[in-house]
């Protein structure tokens, strides 16, 4: 199932999102996920980001006049020092390391991405995490939709680029003030979690679930 066409999405633009997966020592599924958040995020407060003169400011303008499409990938062994040769914003978290490249079209991606696996990112379920200091990005995965690491990820890094682009002025301006911590709440029921939020996550539907599907919230905890 796809939705209808959306005149944004000609042509596709994506941001990338890349996991350091090492088969010896692999993160587990809920740093990887706030990792990815807080990356998402880090890059788009970046000043290069920011700022109007910013020298990646008009690649993300472009892109989030589209679809906000994230995708994640995995590297290991020399694969991720490659990579940090690319613009982005590397986090590293409780174990995890995620790096987010500035967007560009989906046809277009750097060979250095381009050659990294896509599909299958599932990792070990790690347990809670324990709570950070406030101010923090609350962010909440549906328990009735089973999706990979891989795609938790991207809906991760969707909803705290929502949240700071649509949060109160005043919980935006704390987290970023606050760095931007992010917490993956797991202990807060998932009706509680959904009247809590200030921004929803929807998804277009063109991996996993249908078209639609509410996949994660988020809000801010002053």
């Amino acid at each position: 199932m796809r939705p209808e066409y959306d005149p944004r999405d000609d042509p596709p633009w994506a941001m990338q999102l890349v996991v350091r997966v090492e088969k010896a020592d692999p993160p587990a599924h809920e740093p990887v996920c706030e990792a990815a958040a807080q990356a998402v995020v880090r890059l788009l407060s970046d000043p290069r980001a920011a700022d109007p003169d910013g020298e990646w400011h008009g690649a993300v303008r472009e892109w989030e006049t589209r679809r906000i499409r994230k995708v994640t990938r995995r590297a290991r062994g020399v694969r991720w020092p490659e990579v940090q040769e690319l613009p982005g914003v590397t986090v590293g978290h409780a174990g995890a390391e995620v790096r987010a490249f500035v967007p560009g079209p989906m046809l277009d991606v750097p060979q250095e991405l381009a050659k990294l696996q896509v599909a299958g990112l599932d990792l070990a379920d790690g347990g809670a995490a324990p709570l950070p200091d406030a101010p923090y990005a609350a962010i909440a995965l549906n328990p009735d939709v089973r999706i990979t690491t891989g795609k938790a990820a991207a809906q991760c890094g969707h909803a705290a680029q929502l949240l700071l682009r649509q949060a109160g002025r005043k919980d935006a301006a704390a987290w970023l003030e606050g760095g931007l911590r992010v917490h993956l709440a797991r202990d807060v029921p998932w009706k509680t979690c959904v009247k809590r939020a200030a921004v929803a996550v929807r998804d277009g539907g063109f991996t996993e679930v249908p078209p639609g599907t509410m996949t994660a919230v988020a809000w801010v905890v002053r």
